[in-house]
């Protein structure tokens, strides 16, 4: 079974780039934005392999880690302001 279709919120502006594009092309407007999206991810392949790896090297099992990854905080800091029990 094909996965479902979302949608996706665009502004003005780019919807009307999206449709001037897809007319232009043939193509639909969710094609141009697969197309899109696509191309993106893979010319910007190395920045987004090295954010997965910061995360990965943060996460590491604690719960200070967690912490860090998700408020961006370093673990110095965490501790300034008491920092976290472990469990």
């Amino acid at each position: 079974m094909p996965p479902a279709a979302t949608p996706i919120k665009v502004d003005a502006q780019t919807d009307q780039l999206i449709s001037h594009a897809a007319h232009f092309f043939g193509r639909s407007k969710k094609d141009i934005v697969d197309l899109a999206v696509r191309e993106y991810i893979e010319n910007h392949r190395a920045e987004l392999q090295e954010s997965v790896t910061r995360a990965l090297q943060q996460l590491d099992g604690t719960v200070a880690g967690s912490v860090s990854l998700l408020t961006g905080m370093s673990r110095a800091e965490l501790d300034n302001l008491g920092g976290l029990a472990d469990r």
